[in-house]
């Protein structure tokens, strides 16, 4: 679909069907960003949305272990806990 651009103000947009709002769910806001010299637009999301389900993909935290040993010659003679 070709949409002309139109004058706000200083700046340029463009008019949005009704039908292509509601397909998209589109509320009073949306999320703006260019990719790749396109422009996307989308959706709000709440903060943290899909944090819950990349969690449990990750797997149980059970085996973790330290990745960095941090524990040197000054820790091993001289710190007392």
């Amino acid at each position: 679909m070709k949409v002309e651009l139109i004058s706000i103000g200083n700046s340029r947009g463009i008019r949005i069907p009704k039908p292509i709002i509601e397909e998209c769910g589109f509320g009073k806001i949306v999320e703006l960003r260019v990719e790749h010299k396109q422009v996307v637009i989308s959706a709000e999301r709440s903060p943290r949305e899909g944090w819950e389900e990349a969690f449990a993909a990750a797997g149980s935290s059970a085996k973790d272990e330290l990745l960095l040993d941090f524990e040197n010659e000054f820790d091993q003679k001289e710190w007392r806990w």
